[in-house]
């Protein structure tokens, strides 16, 4: 799978994703991410990417011709056109349905704003989609790219050593997940459920499955509700 992420702070988004599971994938060959700055492109002789917004207002806005040339310099020589994400505070808010929807692209080309945001043209003209991380504002795209392909990545085949890595995850099915425990047996003065040292695979199963229902019914009332919908959708 390729990312390619046009950016104003490519080290930035390189240097976090050169670190662990993901950067192991990298060098791999599983998972490509390349960064580009958008700067590079611009032609203006001071390399300047922003001017001040039509209509007044604060803050500056990206301009369109870095933007698209950036877009260009990825996409000129390709026989196909690569899914192209805006990370946006308007966006749709990133969940795992979305997550698995991205992870059938072999493509996907990440642009990341700043300053009061960019030019609509540019995003009218090269962008398939606007995500959001959540219903709040950062600086700049970048983190939220991060986030983006972190969350898409390690569902990629061969990212993570088997499927259950991610498939027994909190929201991959639509419910938190179960609590997890590990040695020493007792610590704090809190034991591991004896369940969990049975070796009864069967009723641990059960029994996790009745956590993830508890759970989420209890933390995340919205998804509880969201599921129990879509079994009985099922049932019919």
């Amino acid at each position: 799978m390729i990312f390619d992420v046009l950016t104003l702070f490519p080290e930035d988004v390189d240097r976090f994703l050169s670190g662990s599971i993901i950067g192991r994938a990298r060098e791999k060959g599983i998972l490509t991410v390349r960064t580009h700055n958008i700067r590079d492109f611009s032609q203006d002789k001071h390399k300047k990417v922003d001017d001040y917004p039509y209509g007044g207002g604060g803050g500056m806005v990206m301009t369109p011709q870095p933007i698209h040339d950036a877009w260009l310099h990825v996409t000129r020589d390709l026989p196909y056109k690569p899914k192209t994400i805006y990370m946006s505070p308007q966006g749709k808010v990133l969940n795992q349905d979305i997550a698995k929807e991205l992870m059938q692209e072999e493509h996907i080309i990440i642009l990341c704003g700043h300053y009061e945001g960019v030019d609509e043209r540019i995003l009218e003209e090269i962008v398939d989609e606007e995500i959001s991380i959540g219903d709040y504002v950062l600086t700049g795209g970048e983190l939220p790219a991060m986030v983006l392909i972190d969350c898409v990545s390690r569902m990629v085949q061969g990212v993570l050593p088997s499927e259950e890595a991610f498939s027994d995850e909190s929201h991959f099915h639509g419910l938190l997940e179960y609590p997890q425990y590990t040695r020493p047996p007792e610590y704090l003065e809190k034991s591991v459920p004896d369940i969990l040292l049975s070796g009864h695979h069967a009723n641990i199963e059960k029994w996790r499955f009745e956590k993830r229902l508890e759970r989420t019914r209890d933390r995340r009332p919205d998804l509880y509700e969201k599921y129990i919908r879509e079994q009985k959708g099922d049932q019919k």
